[in-house]
């Protein structure tokens, strides 16, 4: 297979607050160099896309020196946290913007779907649209025709087909959007994370026409999710982004780990938010009393600090231990309790032998009894083996996402 999308050297810049240099000598300073072929000399002062400090120029890079190629066929995800540049890159390769410096060779057609409605006209009926849509990737009415039936039938809105879009609703925008663009013959289909407005059997129909198109058809798939299961389950390679820098490619699982590794936080939280009366100010997990790195022949003690303002309700708090990538490991309750007014501490103990030396995140929820859930944070706390001290045969890391003593051995001679 030959070379699907090459890029080299890419970088975008966005400028903050107003466009333009300040002055005109500068303005027409900057037309002189773009006319010479050279880089703007008023980009160089920009900084990298870290949203979480105050920076010192108003030119920031969202993209900053990319290079990478994908082969066709393959199915690669996108992944890093908010704002590190993966929209910016779709947007690139997808034509919708241009790049500040750097090059994108792409080898065929490209499908879009960025965000719920790209590419659509609100005043124009799902029928329209999709023969539009068609259109603009340059295919002939009588192909559009030929892939017609089997795009309303993925969508599964038939009813409304000639109907305006604009009376849609989000999900069935997307799902008619996601349709178009899976079914239309383009060699290369770009997936946003847009899936996440459908319902959970769409999402599942979705992957597995992406699926479907990347190894049965032998299209390229650019997928970007936060769902590291779905990321894992569809791509094959991925592609790590943090500040618009390209920290990691190669395979999936390498990339997947990766991002958890830099994106794992401490193990202590402050979080000081109130609700109805009731505040939760932290959530903290030690390890014989240590915090930090944890070693899975030891407790693993997890800390909840509530403080009761106002309310002298009966609660209960849930813990939920899910693997990094969002698999939902097991749950634990604490008992209903009248809390005092001012602070209390909820103590959950995790026995030892029980989680395997990897990385969790935890779901925390408090309930009021017999009413829904009034508090929903998701905090990520890294556990991780400091040594495999067992007695064994097996001297790498141990399979599986728990790794409980078994005590029922035994062993006979006949």
């Amino acid at each position: 297979m030959g070379i699907a999308i090459k890029v080299e050297n890419l970088s975008k810049a966005y400028q903050l607050g107003e466009i333009g240099t300040g002055t005109l000598s500068n303005d027409l300073k900057r037309w002189a160099y773009k006319v010479r072929g050279k880089d703007d000399p008023f980009l160089k002062i920009g900084e990298t896309n870290e949203r979480t400090t105050k920076g010192v120029s108003n030119m920031v890079w969202s993209l900053k020196d990319l290079n990478f190629e994908i082969n066709q066929g393959d199915a690669v995800g996108i992944i890093g946290r908010n704002g590190a540049g993966k929209s910016t890159l779709l947007k690139i390769l997808s034509r919708v913007t241009s790049p500040t410096t750097g090059s994108v060779k792409i080898k065929g057609r490209v499908a879009s779907l960025l965000e719920v409605g790209t590419g659509f006209h609100p005043e124009l009926t799902g029928r329209e649209n999709i023969f539009l849509n068609g259109a603009i990737l340059g295919m002939r009415k009588a192909e559009i025709k030929k892939h017609f039936e089997a795009i309303v039938d993925f969508a599964g809105v038939e009813r409304y087909i000639d109907t305006p879009v604009k009376r849609y609703s989000s999900g069935m925008y997307v799902r008619l959007a996601f349709a178009v663009a899976a079914h239309l013959e383009s060699e290369i289909l770009v997936v946003d994370e847009v899936l996440a407005v459908g319902d959970a059997e769409f999402q599942k129909k979705c992957l597995g026409k992406m699926n479907d198109v990347s190894k049965g058809e032998g299209r390229t798939v650019l997928f970007v999710s936060h769902n590291l299961l779905a990321v894992k389950s569809l791509c094959s390679s991925g592609i790590l982004l943090g500040n618009g820098i390209l920290q990691q490619a190669g395979k999936i699982e390498t990339v997947v780990n990766k991002y958890i590794e830099v994106n794992s936080i401490s193990s202590f939280k402050h979080i000081d938010k109130e609700i109805d009366g009731l505040k939760i100010l932290s959530i903290s997990s030690t390890n014989n009393g240590i915090p930090g790195k944890f070693n899975i022949e030891v407790d693993l003690d997890i800390e909840i600090i509530l403080e009761n303002i106002s309310n002298a309700a009966k609660l209960n708090v849930n813990l939920f231990f899910n693997t990094a990538d969002g698999s939902l490991i097991f749950a634990s309750c604490s008992p209903s309790s009248q809390l005092d007014f001012g602070k209390n501490i909820f103590k959950c103990t995790i026995p030892a032998n029980t989680l395997n030396d990897n990385i969790y995140s935890i779901d925390l929820m408090v309930v009021e009894d017999g009413k829904k859930s009034i508090i929903n944070l998701k905090e990520t706390l890294t556990i991780e083996g400091i040594e495999n001290i067992r007695q064994g045969a097996w001297l790498s890391k141990f399979p599986g996402l728990i790794r409980p003593l078994h005590y029922n051995w035994t062993k006979e001679f006949i």
